[in-house]
């Protein structure tokens, strides 16, 4: 069956190119799919601009584009143990996360369509014989890139909101996780959107995604990403003043204080350095620990992650599953290796597992490098894998310089006892989510997005809503008559 969904109908790219999509478990081929190029772009993409200026989605009463939210909500929940199951296939993950993001996919839809006619605008009390209002409109055509860590919630972050505000869009997942994609946008379909108002284009970013981003008919731009591909899309969407929302990522500190519950802190910072292999882009990878714990705390964080137990993700034993590719297992393993030369002692991991099951898979041992500082790129840069660096500080005002010391400015945690101290710590930080004795929650009311080079604008919340929407105002005079202005 086609993979692409263009203008309604299920389609085979035009020039017949076909992809294998991987099992990072152990390299097998779970399947081959269609693998577009700028022609089917360019189709996708007229298509959503045919359907936007028809009215058909955008013309409906708010309630009955929320209707078609809250059905796709009910058919994510039907379909859980599928969708969960083709999701751990395709990035690996435990199959307790994979239904954790199915259910928080559904609920994004749900809170969505709970908001979508919430708002009518604002009327200005301007004079008595003038009607004044502020509105909100759909942007138009909307290009949505989604990442192959989260894929299926990362794109329902952006396709939500979009359907909700009106808009028509084209999507594309990672080529090398869209099949959960794949199934989120027959949901979709079998909710009722008319034709041309979702399509899907699958393939590679420096082909497909180019191709969407620079298209003259797409109106706005939503990425989640890496930062050097965000900068390329802002380049190109800059030539057409395209609306542009990204999410580039973050280097997240966790900083945990002496006084702290330290056996909470310690199971929450193996929760945020190892969850998915590390492959978050909120991960708790910068691990910041007071003086007066930080020896026993590194002695059981390293003891503990050194008994993760990795494997296939379909297995409830299994508490880690691989990387998602081999390309991406060997920048980690460069990392690795930059760690032991700029000097940082590895206290555990930091190797493939030498295990026979998990020899055709991309695995890596969780990683703990310590005595650690800013000087090193193992600090400074990304790695999104299953490693955590260990920096010592010793008062407030040095974990607060720290933990602001980074270009990056995405998710922050802190660790206390102490209620105030928590509350200046939290205000101090330049990160768009802090969590507070706790790391990893969100929930779909509250806005998501960073600082700094994290990128540009919300996800969720209300403000991810206004990131699909143009803001107009509206003057009418109720009393028209002859200016009086020239004289002559």
């Amino acid at each position: 069956m086609p993979e692409l969904f263009i203008d309604g109908e299920w389609v085979r790219a035009v020039a017949g190119g076909r992809r294998d999509v991987v099992n990072p478990f152990d390299a097998t081929v779970l399947t081959t799919v269609d693998d577009a190029d700028e022609t089917d772009v360019d189709h996708a993409v007229r298509a959503a601009r045919r359907a936007f200026d028809s009215g058909a989605w955008s013309g409906l009463p708010t309630r009955a584009r929320a209707d078609v939210l809250y059905r796709v909500h009910r058919y994510l929940l039907r379909d859980k143990e599928e969708i969960a199951r083709t999701e751990t296939l395709d990035t690996g993950k435990t199959l307790a996360e994979s239904r954790i993001d199915v259910e928080d996919v559904a609920n994004a839809f749900r809170y969505f369509a709970e908001i979508a006619d919430k708002d009518g605008g604002r009327v200005l009390d301007v004079g008595s014989d003038v009607l004044s209002r502020v509105v909100h409109q759909p942007v138009g055509v909307c290009a949505l890139i989604a990442p192959w860590n989260y894929p299926l919630l990362q794109a329902s972050w952006k396709v939500a909101p979009a359907l909700a505000a009106g808009n028509t869009f084209v999507l594309k997942p990672s080529e090398t996780t869209p099949l959960s994609t794949v199934r989120m946008v027959r949901l979709i379909v079998e909710a009722g959107v008319p034709p041309g108002v979702v399509n899907l284009v699958l393939g590679p970013g420096d082909v497909v995604g180019a191709a969407m981003t620079a298209h003259p008919e797409v109106d706005l731009v939503s990425f989640t990403g890496g930062l050097a591909t965000g900068r390329r899309i802002m380049a190109s969407a800059a030539e057409g003043v395209k609306t542009v929302a990204l999410e580039l990522g973050g280097k997240n500190p966790n900083i945990v204080f002496d006084d702290c519950d330290a056996d909470a802190a310690l199971d929450y910072a193996l929760d945020a350095a190892f969850l998915h292999s590390g492959q978050v882009c909120s991960a708790g990878s910068r691990l910041l620990v007071q003086e007066g714990i930080h020896d026993r705390f590194v002695k059981k964080l390293a003891e503990r992650a050194a008994r993760i137990r990795l494997g296939d993700g379909l297995l409830p034993e299994t508490e880690s599953g691989p990387l998602s590719s081999a390309e991406h297992r060997g920048k980690v393993e460069e990392y690795l290796k930059t760690g032991r030369a700029e000097g940082a002692t590895l206290v555990t991991g930091g190797r493939r597992p030498e295990t026979a099951e998990l020899s055709r898979g991309f695995f890596l041992q969780p990683t703990v490098f310590a005595n650690c500082d800013r000087s090193m790129r193992i600090v400074q840069e990304e790695i999104f894998g299953p490693v955590v660096t260990v920096e010592r500080f010793a008062g407030e005002e040095e974990a607060v310089a720290l933990a602001n010391d980074t270009r990056y400015g995405l998710a922050g945690g802190v660790w206390t006892s102490e209620a105030s101290r928590a509350q200046r710590v939290a205000n101090a930080l330049r990160h768009g989510t802090v969590w507070i004795n706790d790391f990893h929650p969100y929930v779909p009311q509250a806005e998501w997005g960073g600082f700094g080079r994290s990128g540009i604008g919300r996800e969720l919340g209300v403000a991810g809503l206004r990131e699909y929407q143009e803001t107009k105002h509206i003057y009418q005079n109720l009393a028209p008559a002859p200016s009086g202005w020239f004289k002559g």
